[in-house]
């Protein structure tokens, strides 16, 4: 068993945190925010993450995860402190590490023993040097210390299978000793882990979310393609996929990536080439598409309604992606905006992040309890996350109780000739439509 110090308790140190407790560690995590803090020691959860209360609760019971506003409390007796603070992008794409260094500017005040500090937040390429040297700087008196760059690859809705079945442990430092410490950690996860220096490591991250958020960027642009030439992308996508070199996974057309990682990441990591001196005219293009995708609805939404102002338009689902509540960068935001510039009146449901949205949007739409009750009176239907309760509706009743049949499915997950034998006037993304080959 080890004493492992979590900063930050939003996505990444809560479930790192939890999961690390429910590992047998004695785990005590920082937090700023007393009200959240107090909550979670009640197994209250301030995010949406699919059994994550269940393993909560279960560990605060049993002892081994705590939590405090307190870096005295928690940093002095630690064998491992992990930062996992947030890095928002600033103005012009860059990481914001106001939150890191803070947290370095701590960790050196309060240490008491040689540590090995993690950092765990997506930071940009130097970050492990930086908060070297600002522990450095700031410790009272001379204590041994490692840092150890180990970039996390959770997806949310899926966190806690992404922790406990990784494909592969990242770690890099200067000290190989503190990253064979830490791969001792994660030893019972049983998966390979990669031992590279601080700033190898770094660029695994950025490299990783970059690739995949061009590989939806690419089928979607080939989406787009087949949108005019009369063939099917999830086909396309499908015969691709069956390709070893390849691989089926992020090859889903759709209305976009969004979340708190694949935008960041990719603003951050064309920052950092353009400030070094290249060109990363490949991201700019993956950024690009993606924003045109958003865009796409509303020019699907006009060439069948024509002009929307007074139209009424319902909105399937807020979240940037099923299994969670999170709305940061979600194409919902994007399409809603777009179509209360139009002066088109909205109507929107989702099945977690209702609380999210209302925090985010106010009154500027209507929100319903339903997706019943979202399509009641609407001129079009816009699916924006496919969450499995959509792909069970009676789409004929829903149908029914529109003013005019319009479907705009923005993520593929109804069967197109299906819902034009319903009555509905069906857009998917890149389903082989176009007015000529497979008619409207």
């Amino acid at each position: 068993m080890s004493n492992i110090c979590v900063i930050g308790v939003g996505y990444v140190g809560l479930v790192t945190g939890v999961c690390l407790a429910d590992m047998g560690n004695r785990v005590v995590c920082v937090n700023r925010d007393k009200a959240k803090s107090d909550g979670l020691k009640r197994g209250v959860m301030p995010i949406f993450e699919p059994g994550l209360e269940e393993i909560l609760v279960r560990n605060l019971q049993a002892g081994r995860v705590h939590f405090t506003t307190s870096y005295e409390e928690a940093v002095p007796d630690a064998d491992f402190v992990f930062i996992a603070v947030g890095t928002p992008s600033g103005s012009i794409g860059e990481a914001d590490l106001v939150h890191v260094e803070e947290a370095a500017r701590q960790i050196a005040r309060t240490m008491q023993r040689p540590n090995i500090i993690v950092n765990k937040s997506t930071v940009p390429i130097g970050t492990g040097d930086l908060v070297a040297n600002i522990v450095k700087e700031h410790l009272p008196r001379e204590i041994p210390f490692s840092v150890v760059s180990n970039p996390e690859f959770l997806r949310e809705g899926s966190a806690l299978h992404d922790f406990y079945n990784p494909d592969r442990i990242v770690l890099g430092s200067t000290d190989p000793k503190a990253a064979q410490r830490l791969a001792e950690l994660y030893r019972p996860l049983k998966c390979p882990v990669l031992i590279t220096d601080l700033r190898t490591a770094e660029m695994i991250k950025y490299a990783s979310n970059a690739f995949l958020a061009t590989k939806i960027s690419f089928i979607n642009e080939i989406a787009s393609i087949c949108e005019k030439l009369g063939a099917d992308v999830k086909m396309v996508a499908q015969g691709m996929g069956l390709d070893k070199r390849v691989g089926p996974a992020f090859l889903d057309a759709g209305v976009g990536w969004g979340g708190s990682c694949f935008p960041k990441d990719v603003k951050a990591l064309i920052y950092m080439a353009a400030n070094t001196g290249c060109h990363p005219q490949l991201l700019r293009s993956v950024v690009e598409i993606n924003n045109d995708q958003r865009r796409q609805v509303l020019i699907k939404l006009q060439e069948i309604l024509g002009n929307l102002r007074e139209k009424e338009i319902g909105i399937l689902g807020l979240a940037f992606k099923p299994n969670t509540d999170d709305m940061r960068d979600a194409p919902s935001l994007d399409i809603i905006r777009l179509l209360l510039h139009q002066g088109a009146h909205i109507k929107g449901y989702d099945p977690v992040s209702m609380d999210v949205a209302r925090k985010l949007l106010g009154n500027r739409i209507t929100f319903c309890s339903s997706a019943a009750q979202v399509a009641e009176g609407v001129d079009a239907l816009v699916v924006v996350t496919e969450w499995n309760e959509f792909k069970q509706l009676d789409m004929a009743a829903i149908k029914v109780s529109m003013r005019q049949p319009v479907l705009i499915d923005g993520r593929n997950i109804y069967d197109p000739e299906k819902m034009r034998e319903i009555g509905f006037i069906y857009r998917g993304v890149g389903r082989g439509y176009n007015g000529i080959h497979n008619g409207g």
